[in-house]
C-alpha cells in the first residue's frame, strides 16, 4: 500500500495504474495478511508505475532507475559482456554517457594494493525532479538517504544476478544521514555486512575475485528479468544466494522445451555437478525444491494472465497426471489452480 500512496502523492491516476495489470486497490487493502499479493504482481504494479512516472519526463531515481526505459537499455548494454568486470565496465560507460540527464551513475574501483574491489553509486537530482518527492510524503525527510541506499541495493542484487552468485560485501558506506536503527538493521541484514552512514562516499566493498566470474545470464533471460525485475529483484534479495536465481532463469526459458537435467544445468551454469550440489547446499535448497517454486510461478502467471487450463499447465510443467499437477499446485499455495485463481481474480472486479 506504501506504493499506492506515493503514487497518489505525485499525482498519477492509481486505479488506472492497478487496472493496467488488472487489479483493484481496495481489493488488495482487504487481502489476508496470510496470502499477500504474489511477488510477480507487486513487480508488474511497480513497473506499470514506472511507466506512468515517466510522463513526467524526470530520471527515476529510486532503485538506480529500476523500471525505466534508461536502466532497461543499461542492462541490454551490459548482458553481452564475458565477466562482470567487462559488465560493469559497460555499465560505467552507460552512465558516463548519461549523467547529465539522469544524474547517477556507477564506477568501479580496484586498487592493486587493496584486498578488496568497490562499487560506488553516485546520484544527484537534476533541477526539477522534485516533482517525484512529494513534501508529504513519510520518506520526504530522507529522501538522499533512500535514494543512495536503494542504488546500492539494485546494484548488489543486478550483480548477483549476473553472475549466479551472491556479491558477498565486506562493508557498505553510505554517505547520508541514518533513518533509524531499524533500517540500518534490514540493510545489515540484506548485504550481511556493516554500514556506514554519513560515510562520504556512497559505495559497496567486496572480493575483487568476484570481477572475474563468468556472467551466467543471457539476452533471453534479460528480456524476462525486465518483464519482471522486482521481482528478481526481490528474490535475491530474500535468499542467501543467487545461484538459485540464476537456475530459475534457465528453468523458466526451457520449461516449453522440457525441464533440464540437473547436469544440464550445471553445463549452463559452467559449473561441474558436485560444485553446484555443494552451492546449493550452502543455500539450503535443492534443484527439486527450485524447480518446483519455478513451476508454481509459471503456474500462477499462466493461470491469470493466459487463462491457461489446467490439463494444459500439467502437461506443459512436465506432469503425467492433470491429478498430479493439482496436488504439487495445492502443496504449493494451499488451494488448488481453481480456487487460487478465482481467489486473485476477485482482485480486479468491481
Amino acid at each position: 500500500m506504501r506504493l499506492f500512496d506515493y503514487l497518489e502523492r505525485i499525482g498519477l491516476d492509481v486505479p488506472a495504474i492497478a487496472a493496467a495489470v488488472e487489479l483493484r486497490r481496495e481489493r488488495i487493502a482487504a487481502l489476508d495478511p496470510e496470502h499477500a499479493l504474489p511477488a510477480m504482481h507487486y513487480s508488474r504494479l511497480y513497473r506499470a508505475a514506472a511507466m506512468q512516472m515517466q510522463q513526467f519526463e524526470q530520471p527515476l531515481s529510486w532503485g538506480a532507475g529500476v523500471g525505466g526505459e534508461a536502466f532497461d537499455l543499461m542492462c541490454h548494454c551490459m548482458i553481452g559482456a564475458r565477466t562482470l568486470r567487462d559488465a560493469l565496465h559497460l555499465g560505467e560507460r552507460f552512465d558516463n554517457l548519461h549523467f547529465r540527464q539522469y544524474g547517477y551513475r556507477m564506477r568501479v574501483v580496484e586498487q592493486p594494493t587493496e584486498p578488496k574491489a568497490r562499487l560506488s553509486y553516485t546520484i544527484e537530482l537534476p533541477e526539477g525532479a522534485r516533482e517525484l518527492i512529494p513534501e508529504n510524503w513519510d520518506r520526504a525527510g530522507h529522501t538522499i538517504t533512500v535514494l543512495r541506499s536503494s542504488g546500492l541495493r539494485t546494484w548488489h542484487a543486478y550483480c548477483s544476478w549476473l553472475i549466479g552468485q551472491v556479491l558477498t560485501t565486506t562493508e557498505v558506506r553510505i554517505d547520508a544521514p541514518p533513518i533509524n536503527r531499524e533500517y540500518q538493521d534490514s540493510l545489515e541484514r540484506l548485504f550481511s555486512a556493516p554500514v556506514y552512514f554519513d560515510a562520504g562516499e556512497n559505495s559497496l566493498s567486496f572480493d575483487p575475485r568476484l570481477l572475474d566470474r563468468r556472467l551466467v545470464q543471457t539476452t533471453e533471460s534479460l528480456a524476462e528479468f525486465l518483464n519482471n525485475t522486482v521481482y528478481h529483484l526481490m528474490a535475491i534479495e530474500t535468499s542467501p544466494a543467487s545461484t538459485s536465481s540464476a537456475i530459475k532463469s534457465l528453468l523458466a526459458l526451457n520449461l516449453p522445451n522440457g525441464t533440464p537435467s540437473f547436469a544440464e544445468i550445471a553445463a549452463m551454469l559452467y559449473m561441474s555437478e558436485s560444485s553446484l550440489r555443494r552451492r546449493l547446499q550452502g543455500e539450503q535448497t535443492s534443484y527439486q525444491a527450485i524447480k518446483d517454486e519455478v513451476r508454481c510461478q509459471v503456474a500462477i502467471d499462466k493461470l491469470l494472465h493466459d487463462d491457461a487450463r489446467v490439463a494444459d499447465l500439467a502437461e506443459l510443467l512436465g506432469f503425467t497426471e492433470t491429478s498430479s499437477f493439482v496436488r504439487s499446485f495445492k502443496s504449493w499455495t494451499g488451494q488448488t489452480p481453481k480456487a487460487y485463481k478465482d481467489n486473485m481474480q476477485s482482485l480486479g472486479r468491481a
